[in-house]
């Protein structure tokens, strides 16, 4: 009976070890690389500041909060911020958030290329120059898929990059080679070649039911090895 088990069991598993080799050995590698890799280095905390210490108090927001919040429909919070050395105020509503000029309660107007160059500039913690500011209109998974966006590169040996709004300067996202590499072995992961965020794929939950079904392959083979071992130690006694 075990032998009738024991024959398709070893072509099971060596068919599926074909099948699932290079995949075992990705999940392996990932996991190693992205548990060796600290959160904080990917997100990029030791890289830039998501904000900055705000320098202005509140006597320095001197604009009408009435005359503000009467421009946008169904405030729901205000935010007293800044962008360089101007004060802002900050609406949010359901739509979204619009920011004020602190002082003059004039609408904030977007800021130039410039000044986005020096406000990523502001965050960075490392010592590096900027190589790059670039708008882009829609961004792809690395931004966050933001629209309305600027991206600065610098010259640092990970190629640090940050991602702006393009409304109102604030920083989005920080990102590196660190992050690149926790990206692509994530990817390998969770084998979601594409948007890289679902876990519940059908590719994954297949060759996960496959690997179980290999390891189950593995331990009745297991069992053959120890009843020949038993097999030949019988023999050995009745010589």
């Amino acid at each position: 009976m075990y032998k009738k088990l024991f024959k398709p069991a070893r072509k099971l598993h060596k068919w599926l070890g074909y099948l699932l080799a290079v995949q075992l050995l990705a999940w392996l590698l990932g996991g190693l690389v992205m548990s060796a890799i600290p959160l904080e280095k990917v997100h990029g905390k030791h890289l830039a500041e998501r904000t900055l210490p705000n320098p202005f108090t509140q006597q320095n927001y001197t604009a009408s909060l009435d005359k503000i919040t009467a421009q946008v429909t169904n405030p729901t919070h205000i935010t007293f911020e800044h962008f360089l050395t101007t004060p802002l105020i900050t609406v949010t509503n359901n739509s979204g958030q619009r920011s004020f000029h602190g002082i003059s309660g004039e609408p904030f107007q977007a800021p130039t290329k410039q000044q986005i160059t020096a406000n990523a500039q502001a965050h960075l913690l490392i010592n590096a120059q900027p190589i790059s500011t670039t708008f882009i209109a829609q961004g792809d998974r690395e931004a966050g898929y933001n629209p309305h966006i600027w991206q600065v590169q610098f010259d640092d040996s990970i190629n640090t990059t940050l991602y702006l709004s393009a409304t109102n300067g604030k920083v989005i996202t920080v990102r590196s080679t660190i992050w690149r590499i926790f990206d692509f072995f994530w990817m390998l992961h969770i084998m979601d070649y594409d948007a890289r965020e679902n876990f519940n794929n059908l590719l994954l939950i297949s060759f996960a039911a496959t690997s179980v079904l290999f390891c189950l392959c593995g331990m009745l083979l297991l069992l053959q090895g120890i009843k020949l071992r038993k097999f030949k130690r019988l023999i050995q006694r009745t010589k």
